[in-house]
């Protein structure tokens, strides 16, 4: 499937991988629905969007996926008449021992990075069963490998993974095939976002190095450029699988 003139819901599209993302498909000339909280920050999103595609067809969307599912899938419809490809990139990052964290950051964490997926891809469903469309999922290395202190993270994404898994046998029968990325530390402001500060970013990121074997954190656009792949023909007969994109954190032992 060329991605040419095709219709792409990103969720999270203001910023870090969601905003790659869209960039991406914009270069591809796709139809983007680019959908986020932040309005400052998508009107950036929008504005790199054009930067790489001046002719791209785009259609920002100020929403909160844990309450606006319907309304994305409807909008977009609206405006273009069909979906081919969704990609469910907004989450939520928080951290906690079982000990501190309480009930409503496991209700905020699981309401975000699960819940809403899957509202959204029921109601994406019926529109991708008409032009045989895709679902591609950001997903994280934390639903394949346990780490300490962000249980309700690592829950979130482990059943974000088997809920891609399950998908994709559901709705195999239509020729949709449903897939997710799981990437390793990408450089976003994930990090400061969830309390940290420059100090301390810059000192996970240098014990990163040991932590993912290529001995670097990713970048945005390599987390992109395999949605892109994904979403696109050239993985027409790739369903229900996990990728990591994680310069081979998966893969690592401690010693």
């Amino acid at each position: 499937m060329s991605l040419v003139g095709k219709v792409v819901i990103v969720t999270g599209a203001s910023s870090g991988i969601g905003a790659a993302a869209a960039v991406a498909f914009a270069k591809q000339d796709s139809k983007v629905v680019l959908v986020g909280r932040n309005e400052a920050n998508l009107k950036v999103s929008v504005t790199a969007c054009k930067a790489a595609n001046s002719k791209a067809e785009l259609l920002p969307l100020i929403a909160d996926i844990t309450v606006d599912a319907e309304r994305i899938i409807n909008s977009t419809i609206e405006r273009f008449g069909q979906l081919d490809v969704l990609v469910n990139n907004a989450g939520i990052f928080e951290v906690g021992n079982i000990l501190d964290i309480d009930v409503d950051q496991f209700d905020r964490v699981m309401n975000t990075n699960l819940r809403a997926v899957f509202l959204l891809t029921k109601y994406a469903a019926p529109h991708l069963f008409k032009t045989q469309g895709n679902i591609v999922n950001v997903s994280s290395v934390t639903g394949l490998r346990s780490f300490p202190g962000v249980s309700t993270y690592c829950a979130s994404k482990a059943a974000l993974d088997q809920f891609t898994r399950c998908i994709a046998l559901d709705l195999a029968s239509k020729n949709v095939r449903v897939n997710a990325v799981n990437p390793g530390v990408i450089m976003t402001d994930i990090h400061r976002r969830r309390g940290l500060s420059p100090e301390g970013v810059n000192e996970y990121l240098e014990r990163c190095k040991e932590t993912h074997a290529l001995g670097r954190v990713g970048e945005p656009n390599e987390v992109a450029d395999a949605i892109i792949f994904l979403a696109s023909g050239n993985a027409s007969f790739i369903t229900g699988a996990t990728l990591p994109i994680d310069g081979g954190k998966h893969a690592m032992c401690p010693r």
